[in-house]
């Protein structure tokens, strides 16, 4: 890996305590520091040099919601999960840096699209009254088949992304919010998630050279700007902005996105 400027190091800073905040209070905050890692590093390295980073917050996010988790609901999604992470890893065998910088930028993307329809779609079913409704009957009513149809498909997209790009958050987040959790049980269960999947990512990410003696030095600098991150997250968790905070967040990574694809 080469030398890094200072300034670079500040942006990576920056993205480290977002990996806390996000990880502690607001989700998508993640996406804008997968856009620095992968615009300041060579992005196939960038996802080895995150993923300690991420695993760090995810024991801060399990400390804190760790009894909200619907263990039901993981176990489900585990086995295709799994399928998606081998499938990311393949791609990553023969990828170069330009395939990854890419498949990243896409990523961003199409989940930003995608996060915008779901809150598009669920600003509708609230105007009409419909949302509470909806997820209840969701949730109690959805057929075995179409449960495990809609794990499988979930699990397997955020498997791949989550190996690819360390980007299935916002595609857990769709999986959780459309099977109608409330706040606590959406955090405790994807707390859990994440943490397990990102340490079975630790072997595959080593095997790939991802992570080495080098990264390792560069996360040890690092970490200590995610840990104050998550205590900032979730201090203010309650008073932020929801709103204005997730259309930054968004603008942001369309913007980071479609820089890596026009790099």
């Amino acid at each position: 890996m080469d030398t890094i400027t200072l300034w670079a190091f500040v942006a990576l800073a920056a993205a480290a305590i977002l990996v806390g905040f996000s990880k502690s209070a607001v989700s998508g905050a993640n996406t804008v520091s997968l856009a620095i890692f992968a615009a300041v590093l060579p992005a196939r390295e960038s996802t080895g040099v995150l993923l300690p980073l991420l695993i760090v917050g995810d024991v801060f996010a399990v400390y804190n919601y760790r009894r909200h988790a619907d263990w039901a609901t993981l176990i489900r999604l585990f086995p295709a999960v799994a399928a998606g992470v081998v499938a990311g890893t393949v791609f990553m065998l023969w990828a170069d840096d330009t395939a990854v910088r890419t498949s990243i930028g896409a990523i961003l993307l199409f989940m930003t699209g995608v996060t915008l329809w779901r809150r598009r779609a669920a600003r509708k079913a609230q105007e009409a009254g419909k949302a509470d409704e909806a997820g209840k009957a969701e949730k109690a009513g959805e057929g075995r088949g179409n449960a495990r149809l809609k794990a499988g498909s979930y699990g397997v997209l955020g498997g791949f992304t989550t190996m690819v790009a360390n980007a299935g958050g916002p595609v857990m987040s769709m999986y959780l919010l459309s099977a109608g959790f409330r706040k606590l049980g959406f955090l405790g269960t994807s707390a859990w998630f994440f943490l397990i999947v990102n340490v079975a990512k630790v072997p595959f990410s080593v095997g790939l050279g991802l992570i080495d003696g080098d990264s390792l030095l560069l996360d040890a600098a690092l970490v200590l700007f995610v840990i104050p991150g998550a205590f900032l997250g979730r201090a203010i968790v309650d008073r932020i902005n929801q709103r204005l905070f997730e259309r930054l967040v968004i603008a942001a990574t369309v913007v980071g996105g479609a820089q890596l694809l026009l790099r």
